[in-house]
């Protein structure tokens, strides 16, 4: 029987206010993986900025296993980044970033969990990158980062040596992928099904997105009339009909909307249709047809693409995991 591989070194980086699943979730498919393949296929650290307890988000203390900059000597075959709440308001501590600029190139991959794309990206370590992050700070990051493509829709991202995952529960994705990376599919599908964890995800993380409604911008004048769309989402919402409105040409409007809003009309009338349609499949039984009709979709195909472009699933698949529909039991007699 043959020597055992050396165990693959594995580091987590926990800062001040980290989500503690960014840092728990991986750890836990990792060591799974090591119970599954029946030798310890990876050694597990968290590296914390200074020592003493790393408090957490939820106020429970993490104690790390190793300093950063201080404490690594030997080799670090992956290198991940938990994110933390508050990451795009606090400034990352600056021998942080500067340890994460230099140990990642000599890692074999290195990555993010959620927010921790923004320590990342402030080393440098994303430009020119295509990268995932939580729906809810993905355009901050695209915004603050500019070199950086970030996909707010995928559930993580492979490129090159560099792995992203999106927010929190995303982070046992992206470690289940990393290893079926290292120890095959089968061992894999063995940890997610002791996790209790798809192996693969269905669908983005745009459907899990709590937007509620297109929110309104511009001058006062047209966020009056995108409210007005968004409560009437079966009217006729064409260029001519909103310019007719707000008694301005077609042409004009349609300039004025996109400088001030930020996209087309067409756009933003769509995402408050496909809004629209989410409340109804989570709250009425109505057939998809019906559906399309009260939010002003041409038919159950014309909702089911735009759905499918906007939130990632079709309205099925929606239905199926978000619907809060209760069923009225039958009256006893």
């Amino acid at each position: 029987m043959g020597a055992k591989p050396k165990p693959r070194t594995v580091v987590i980086v926990a800062l001040p206010g980290v989500q503690l699943l960014d840092v728990a979730g991986p750890l836990d498919v990792f060591a799974e993986a090591n119970v599954q393949a029946g030798y310890p296929a990876y050694a597990l650290f968290v590296a914390g900025a200074e020592p003493g307890p790393i408090c957490s988000s939820s106020g429970v203390r993490l104690m790390p296993d190793r300093i950063v900059d201080r404490d690594f000597q030997e080799p670090i075959d992956t290198l991940l980044v938990a994110g933390c709440p508050n990451a795009v308001e606090v400034p990352a501590d600056g021998g942080v970033i500067d340890w994460l600029r230099r140990r990642a190139s000599r890692t074999r991959r290195f990555g993010s969990v959620c927010s921790g794309a923004f320590f990342l990206a402030a080393a440098g370590l994303l430009d020119g990158r295509r990268v995932t992050t939580h729906w809810a700070v993905a355009d901050m990051l695209a915004s603050k980062f500019p070199s950086v493509t970030v996909d707010k829709d995928a559930i993580y991202v492979t490129d090159g040596k560099l792995r992203t995952a999106a927010g929190v529960t995303a982070g046992l994705d992206l470690a289940l992928a990393l290893v079926e990376e290292d120890l095959g599919r089968d061992t894999a599908m063995r940890v997610a099904s002791q996790l209790v964890m798809f192996f693969k995800r269905p669908g983005g993380q745009m459907q899990f997105t709590r937007k509620g409604e297109a929110v309104p911008a511009g001058r006062a004048a047209l966020q009056e009339l995108q409210r007005w769309v968004a409560a009437n989402p079966s009217l006729d919402h064409s260029v001519a009909s909103l310019a007719t409105r707000m008694e301005l040409s077609p042409r004009h409007f349609a300039r004025l909307f996109r400088a001030e809003v930020g996209v087309t009309p067409a756009t933003w009338v769509e995402e408050a249709r496909v809004n629209a349609a989410r409340r109804l499949l989570e709250f009425v039984n109505e057939a998809p047809k019906q559906v399309a009709l009260h939010c002003g979709f041409a038919d159950a195909d014309t909702l089911r693409r735009a759905f499918n472009r906007h939130v990632g699933v079709t309205p099925a698949e929606y239905r199926k995991r978000f619907a809060r529909i209760t069923e009225v039991p039958a009256r006893q007699h």
